[in-house]
């Protein structure tokens, strides 16, 4: 883990944000009101393991805003933080976790980082969700239930599908 930001982390990173930018529009899934199943956490996620948490967190919030660009639906700016910027910002707190032994990669630590940095970015989600969307939850149903579900529906397989993937990406830049 580093403390500064060197120039190849620097251009790691900013490959990186591209890079999930590029990821978020190859969507496998959209939900009506927003939401989508894609890789776009595996670039935040790799930035982390290899630099620390803080890298990963400063490359969430970067490709956080860049998604302000890229069609947003904002109604209030507190729901712009916590729909945006803060949720892929959690994905950096995944560095935090020592997934390697002798410098190789643990699979089921790497595992546990991401279900963690996923949980976080959920919550912030099903937050936002209860404080700004709960007109969408049907009729006589508890809004933290419909904002849990929700946001699950989306955010569970994403983790699948980003952790299958970034297991096969870290063990390609294992020795690099």
């Amino acid at each position: 883990m580093q403390n500064k930001f060197s120039t190849r982390m620097l251009a790691e990173i900013g490959v990186a944000v591209a890079l999930a930018v590029v990821l978020n529009f190859l969507k496998l899934w959209r939900m009506p009101q927003g939401g989508s199943i894609s890789l776009e956490m595996l670039p935040v996620l790799v930035i982390a393991f290899r630099w620390g948490a803080g890298a990963g967190m400063f490359s969430g919030l970067a490709y956080g805003l860049l998604q302000l660009m890229f069609g947003a639906y904002i109604i209030h700016p507190v729901q712009l933080i916590m729909d945006y910027p803060l949720p892929y910002m959690v994905l950096g707190v995944a560095g935090m976790f020592k997934i390697r032994k002798d410098k190789i990669i643990q699979p089921l630590k790497m595992f546990w980082a991401v279900v963690v940095a996923s949980a976080l970015r959920l919550i912030v989600h099903i937050i936002s969700g209860v404080i700004f969307f709960s007109s969408y939850a049907p009729e006589g149903q508890n809004v933290w239930v419909y904002s849990t579900v929700y946001n699950a529906t989306f955010l569970i397989p994403t983790t699948i599908v980003t952790y299958i993937v970034l297991i096969m990406v870290m063990k390609a830049l294992e020795n690099k």
